[in-house]
C-alpha cells in the first residue's frame, strides 16, 4: 500500500476524502462500511457500534442506519452518483465470550449494513465479517485496496 497520510476512524464517526488517504480503524462487534466511487476514484469509511437508532436522542452515526445514510450522502455531496458506488463490509465479530447471545450486536450490525446498501442499490464487492476475532483495516481511498488482519484476543 502506498505511503499515504492516515486518518483513524473512531467508533461513531465517518470520513470521506477526495484526496488519496489511508483510512484505518479497529473493529470488534462494530462494523465499518467502506464505499468507493469507481468513476471519480475516491472513497470513505464509517465505523458504527449499534445497528439501529431508536428515534430517541441524537441521530448519531454510532448507529448503522444513520452512519450509512450519512456516508452515502457525503459521497453524493462530493460529486458521486449512487450507481458509481461500490462497498465492502468489515467487522461484526462476536468478540465477547458469553453464553447469552440474545443481543447478537455483531450479526445485527452486519445485517443492517447489507440491507441499507441494498436500499441504495450499492453492490457489495467484498467483505470480512462475523467470526470471533476483531479486525484492523486500512483502506486506500485512491484505489479501494483494503488490507485487513485479524486481531487475536488478549488475556490480561
Amino acid at each position: 500500500m502506498i505511503n499515504l497520510s492516515k486518518i483513524f476512524i473512531y467508533p461513531g464517526s465517518l470520513e470521506v476524502t477526495v484526496q488519496p488517504k489511508t483510512l484505518t480503524t479497529i473493529l470488534g462487534s462494530c462494523v465499518a462500511v467502506c464505499i468507493w466511487d469507481k468513476k471519480l476514484k475516491f472513497g470513505g469509511m464509517n465505523h458504527f457500534m449499534l445497528p439501529l437508532w431508536n428515534g430517541e436522542g441524537l441521530a448519531s452515526p454510532k448507529y448503522g442506519n444513520i452512519a450509512i445514510d450519512k456516508l452515502i450522502r457525503k459521497m453524493i455531496n462530493n460529486g458521486s452518483s449512487s450507481e458509481d458506488l461500490e462497498a465492502k463490509i468489515f467487522g461484526g465479530g462476536n468478540v465477547i465470550e458469553s453464553t447469552n447471545n440474545v443481543y447478537r450486536i455483531g450479526e445485527r450490525n452486519i445485517e443492517i449494513a447489507y440491507s441499507k446498501l441494498a436500499e441504495y442499490g450499492i453492490q457489495v464487492t467484498g467483505s470480512s465479517t462475523g467470526g470471533k476475532l476483531g479486525r484492523k483495516i486500512l483502506m486506500n481511498t485512491s484505489n479501494f485496496q483494503i488490507l485487513h488482519k485479524f486481531i487475536a484476543k488478549q488475556n490480561f
